[in-house]
């Protein structure tokens, strides 16, 4: 929901879920606002589902529902008389941008400072500027009946990033640390910020999970702006990013670096019974610590982990929770009680091949099932029933396996605004040149990390290596040269064996091995101490503290002939 108050009378949310409003009742909630049309995605719940629900509380709701963008004076007139009302408020919208603007164009209307308005936006990380300027520019009278209220302003930046995640706030920096004068915004709806990687050691019991969240607004390098909101689209013949709110975003060079999405629809009841019924991952927040509540909690049983079709982020991932869950097992003498079976959808354990040997004997010193070209399709949670297909025949029965703990890898896609747009290439990932990052159609667009289409793995340490290529190839564009770096592939993966031990598998393009260290040093083909002690230890400091600050040590772009030969 994540709620942000306004005063003590009024605050909104993003979408509400109807096992919310009970927490509202209790906070004294009389009134639900509704600023979201019905349909607007699969998703959504309907307002009157909303609206009936609320009512079972004593809860009144009023709908002033709009698109985004298309906020008219009669909607702003509703909500303040609605105001006016002195009752307790919840505005909801898809993101609660809506809902804080709707809020800004009645405060707009009464006379309030402009200034006072667009500072307190930017608190909350909302641009209002748009939903307010028509009432200080004249086009908005006492006589009025019934205008929109969007602005026709485009603000333009030097640098748009879409995504304020490890490859966003990281180029910001290192661009920054080219140029200081850029001007540079960030668009990313998202309040908090996750060094993804570390949930793999929440997952073993070995990190908090709170020590891989940090504050969005605490991130982003000074002198950025931040724009929180959706990207809904891209105009690239016009340089435009399209906004949520009705507002467009005009660049100079834009950078996409959005992520992917977690496909978890794709999988049968997998969404309803996620977080309970034993069914788990990694791959979220929330979810880790419930995998380690799970791992010290079975004692015998069938264990069951699943990993998806490729391209996933961190192919590692799914058998790193099997492996930790598993010394876990065995330190504790409950492993010989407790069946673990690996479902992979692919053919192969690992899929590049000098690591495959040291990953399989710890699959055989856990005593593990290797289901190899099984895909998991559907889930009974209720019933603790997992149901898989082969993944080389289309019409191949289910097979059911029953579990008391299945940890879920889900299939993964590119986001619907980047695979729906002009951007996208096969399978809806953005469409680069593999070695400069440069779109191959739009020559000032470029990409970073999981969205892309490049054949490499998607890790944080490909986004390590990719963010200094992208931003000297930038630099050097807006200076009149040449776009002459290029990234090789890079790509890391520490494979968790064992607490305490990783085989940590470093390579690029066509599987070639890319040791950063000696092999005296650290053998990445087996299993050392050394790499934990990395991988615990190291890289969390490095990526809050040099990665996304702009420090790019061990990461400096490489000449493009250098790559491509």
């Amino acid at each position: 929901m994540n709620p942000i108050r306004i005063n003590e009378e009024f605050a909104v949310s993003s979408q509400l879920a109807v096992s919310e409003l009970q927490g509202l009742k209790d906070a004294g909630v009389q009134l639900l606002v509704c600023n979201r049309p019905d349909g607007e995605s699969a998703e959504q719940i309907p307002f009157s589902e909303i609206s009936s629900a609320a009512a079972e509380l004593g809860i009144e709701t009023v709908n002033i529902a709009f698109k985004a963008g298309e906020q008219t004076t009669e909607d702003v007139a509703a909500l303040k008389e609605i105001l006016e009302s002195g009752k307790k408020i919840h505005a909801y919208c898809r993101t609660g941008n809506r809902s804080f603007c709707l809020w800004a164009a009645v405060q707009a209307s009464s006379g309030a400072s402009r200034e006072e308005l667009i500072e307190k936006g930017k608190s909350a990380g909302i641009d209002v500027s748009s939903a307010i300027s028509s009432y200080y520019d004249g086009k908005i009278t006492e006589g009025t009946k019934s205008a929109k209220l969007l602005s026709a302003e485009k603000p333009l930046f030097d640098i748009v990033i879409v995504g304020a995640g490890s490859g966003g706030i990281s180029v910001a920096s290192s661009l920054l640390k080219r140029k200081a004068k850029l001007r540079i915004a960030l668009i990313d709806p998202a309040e908090n910020h996750h060094y993804q990687p570390g949930w793999t050691m929440v997952g073993g019991g070995v990190f908090d999970v709170s020590s891989t969240r940090r504050k969005t607004k605490d991130l982003i390098p000074s002198g950025v702006s931040w724009i929180k909101q959706e990207v809904l689209g891209f105009i690239p013949g016009e340089s435009l990013v399209e906004l949520d709110n009705g507002q467009q975003i005009a660049y100079q060079h834009l950078i996409v670096s959005p992520g992917l999405t977690l496909d978890w629809d794709a999988v049968k009841g997998l969404r309803e019974t996620l977080g309970k019924n034993g069914v788990t991952s990694n791959y979220l927040y929330e979810l880790a610590p419930y995998t380690w509540e799970l791992v010290k909690e079975l004692k015998s049983g069938k264990a069951i982990f699943t990993q998806p079709p490729m391209p996933i982020k961190c192919a590692g991932a799914p058998q790193k929770a099997l492996y930790l869950s598993a010394d876990h097992w065995l330190k504790n003498g409950v492993l010989k009680n407790i069946d673990i079976d690996f479902h992979n959808a692919g053919g192969v354990l690992f899929g590049v091949a000098d690591y495959v040997p040291a990953l399989q004997s710890y699959i055989d010193k856990y005593q593990a099932n290797l289901r190899l070209n099984h895909n998991l399709v559907e889930i009974d949670g209720e019933k603790k029933i997992a149901y898989f297909k082969s993944a080389n025949e289309e019409d191949s029965e289910l097979v059911a396996e029953e579990f008391d703990m299945i940890h879920v890898c889900p299939p993964q896609k590119a986001p619907d605004f980047v695979a729906n747009s002009a951007l996208a290439g096969d399978g809806g990932w953005m469409d680069v040149d593999q070695f400069t990052l440069r779109h191959k159609k739009f020559e000032n667009i470029w990409g970073l990390g999981d969205v892309l289409n490049t054949p490499n793995a998607k890790t944080m340490a490909a986004v390590r290596q990719q963010v200094p290529v992208v931003a000297q190839n930038i630099y050097d564009v807006m200076a009149g040269r040449e776009a002459g770096k290029g990234y090789d592939g890079y790509g890391s993966c520490p494979l968790t064996v064992e607490n305490g031990k990783i085989v940590l598998a470093e390579f690029g393009y066509g599987g070639k091995l890319l040791p950063t260290f000696p092999s005296w040093l650290l053998e990445g083909t087996k299993p050392t101490r050394l790499a934990w002690i990395l991988k615990a230890d190291l890289l969390p400091p490095i990526y809050w503290h040099a990665m996304l600050k702009g420090r790019e040590w061990l990461a400096a772009p490489k000449n493009l002939n250098e790559v491509k030969n």
